[in-house]
Parts: C-alpha cells; structure tokens; sequence
C-alpha cells in the first residue's frame, strides 16, 4: 500500500458475507446425538444459563441492559426502541475526518480543520504563490494589456454593433493572461494542498517541503488535464453558438440563445463528471485519461450529490470573494482618486494606487478560497472512494490504527 500520498490502487471491496474469515455455526460436538439434532433432553424454558455465570437461573434478577447483563458499551440490550442491537460504535478519526461515508458539513469540517492543523503549510504555499500570482497580473494589466475600446454612446445601427463587438474582443483579449495566470497558480496550490489533506486524513504531520516534493513531478500532468478539459469545454460551447451564428438575424440570435443554454448543461455535466480527475492524478499517480475515466465512474451514480456538494463550494467561494473584494475595490477607489468619474461616466483608467489596494485584496481572497476549493474536492474523493471501495479499511491501516494490521 501506498501512502504517502497515495493509498492502494483502485478495485472494489469484497462481497458481503463472502470473505474467508466469515463466522459459521459450530457443528454439534456431543456424541450422543447425530450431528445436526438436539438433545433430547432439554432445559426448562427460561431457566437455562451459561455455565459458571453467577446470579443467573431461576429467581435472579433480571440482567442490565448490554450484552450478558454487564455495563459494556454498545452490544444487545434495552434501548430506545426495546431490545436489540445499540448503537453502533463511532468511526475511527485518526485525522481530521472520520472513516466512513462523510457528510456535507464533515466535508466542509475536514476542509477547515486542515487549515487550522497546517496551518503554516497552508498559508505558505497560498500566500506565496497568490502574491506571486498577483504580482504578475498587476504588472501586465499596467504595462501589456492594450487600451479598452472606445464606446460611442450616441452610435446606433451598424456602428453600435461594431462597437460592441470590438469591446467584446477587447475584453477577451485582456482577460486570456490574467486567466492563464490564475490557472497556473490554482493548479500548483491544489495539488500541494492535495497532498497536505491527504497527510491530514491519516493524523500525520507534513510540510511544506514535503508537499511541494510530492506535488511537483504531477504538475505537468495536471497542466495538460486542465489545458484538455478547457478545450473541451470550448468546443462544446462553439458547437453550441455557431449554427445560430452562421444563420444570422433574428431567428440566428435566438438560435443562439438555445444553443449556448444547451452547450452549457452539457459542459456542466461532463465538468462534474471530472471534476475527481485531479485528485485521482495526484492520490494514484495515473495518466490524464485513466483519471478522467477514474472520475467518471467515481461520480456514477452520485452526480447530483456531486453536483450540490461543488455548487455549495463555490456559492460560499462567492460569498468569501465579494465580502474581501468590495471593501478593497471602493477603498482602492478612494485612494486613487478615481471614484468620482467612474460614478459619473464610468470611467475606469485606475493608477498604481488602485492596482496595489485591490491587488492586496485579491491576494488575501485568494488565500482563503484556494484552501476551501482543494480541500472539499480532495474530501469529496476520498468519501467516493470510501463509499465504493471501502477505502477507510485501506486508510485505517495506512494510519496503524490497533486492529486494522496489513497481514491477511
């Protein structure tokens, strides 16, 4: 088994009642009956004891409740529904979740008690790599992004529409290096911090030298998974636009509504279906294929579940971002001096002193949502695996737990 960061390869846990140390009933061993038959004498009923019990036969009192009377924790006894099995004894927790099937909430837990166990591994890598991150974004936004197009708002017909369509690209154009940005340092903080939860899981310490030693040889692989699953999302969404755009007119604009709603649910589906294919890289170290297939099949089956778990993430991501970035924004603003034109004629030709403020609020959003976003996809795999593959048996033996050893 494989551990560190990895545990054991992907297959599927035994059938119930099918495993070779499964109890059986005992054959009969007295000598005076044929095997298989009872006795032909028997005890009065209700006066029968286990031999060497004290205080039990006729006349005793009636045991407490547990298992052969005694005050041992779960077992048969009274509960609140009569007698019968009691509760069940909890799952073993040796790190920051339990192992068993988890919740939405032991999710988001797992997710913010990682953060608060390593902390200083966390906000490393997220505060370097966001400043690095920012820092750059900042520096071409000033010095490489072209000036947005000017909008006349007095145009109409064809020059309103040109104008329109030269905003649009320039608006494009300006965000392609800020996204790629932004990608690049995702993909490094979600795959170190991937391997910080999967330390965590299992109550073993790590740093950030260690995680970024583990990460490191993966980071082309997830570059080219990423890279794959934007292509495909934007060929879907070209196939979805361009019969209403080649049509034209009116009925070519609404043809283009429909198509862009249909190419999106598709999009959706599929970028759930996939969204376990990064940690599946990283946790099993296989190719970009095997893991877009490992997610899938993963996902079989619980894609709603998937589905809420992901949109509940990014809701509170949203939330987080905008309670960081509009203070910063009108407090940049502010400093810049240029809050009173962009009120009045929407101007935004900002300074250096709107770029650093609003720069300092990216960082610090950045440096809590990255946490948040790795943290519940590296969970809501491991409670996949966990459902299907019983990987908490695999977990608790990687973690030497008293009872789970490796010898079959």
């Amino acid at each position: 088994m494989n551990d560190t960061p990895g545990w054991a390869s992907p297959g599927s846990a035994p059938s119930e009642g099918q495993g070779a140390g499964t109890p059986r009933p005992s054959e009969p061993v007295d000598g005076s009956s044929p095997a298989g038959n009872w006795s032909s004498t028997q005890p009065p009923a209700g006066q029968w004891s286990p031999p060497g019990a004290p205080g039990t036969g006729p006349g005793a009192p009636p045991p407490a409740p547990g298992w052969g009377g005694g005050p041992q924790g779960p077992g048969w006894g009274s509960g609140p529904h009569g007698s019968g099995w009691a509760q069940s004894p909890p799952a073993a927790k040796p790190g920051v979740i339990p192992l068993r099937p988890l919740g939405v909430g032991e999710i988001l837990d797992g997710t913010v008690s990682t953060m608060r166990a390593h902390w200083r591994t966390v906000l490393g890598i997220t505060l370097t790599v966001s400043v690095v991150a920012q820092i750059a974004i900042t520096l071409v936004q000033r010095y490489l992004l072209p000036e947005p197009a000017a909008i006349d708002p007095n145009a109409t017909g064809s020059d309103a529409l040109r104008q329109a369509a030269d905003s649009a690209q320039s608006t494009l154009v300006s965000s392609v290096p800020t996204l790629l940005i932004t990608m690049i340092a995702t993909l490094i903080t979600t795959s170190v911090l991937t391997v910080v939860i999967s330390r965590s899981v299992l109550g073993r310490p790590v740093t950030l030298s260690d995680a970024w030693a583990e990460a490191r040889p993966r980071l082309a692989q997830l570059l080219g998974l990423t890279l794959l699953l934007t292509l495909i999302s934007a060929a879907i969404m070209t196939v979805g636009v361009l019969p209403g755009m080649l049509v034209g007119s009116a009925a070519g604009a609404a043809l283009v509504a429909i198509g862009l709603l249909a190419a999106l649910v598709v999009v959706i589906w599929l970028m759930v279906c996939f969204c376990l294919a990064l940690p599946a890289l990283m946790l099993e170290r296989q190719s970009i294929t095997a893991s877009m297939r490992r997610s899938a099949k993963l996902v079989r089956g619980a894609w709603w579940r998937t589905f809420g778990v992901l949109a509940l993430t990014w809701l509170l991501t949203l939330i987080v971002s905008m309670i960081i970035a509009i203070p910063f924004s009108v407090i940049a603003m502010a400093v810049d001096g240029g809050i009173g034109s962009f009120l009045t004629d929407g101007s935004m030709d900002f300074g250096w002193p709107f770029l650093i403020v609003s720069g300092i609020g990216q960082v610090i959003t950045a440096t809590i949502t990255y946490p948040l976003s790795a943290g519940v996809m590296a969970l809501l795999y491991i409670d996949q695996r966990i459902r299907r593959e019983a990987l908490d048996l695999e977990l608790a033996r990687a973690a030497g737990l008293p009872g789970y050893d490796t010898r079959s």
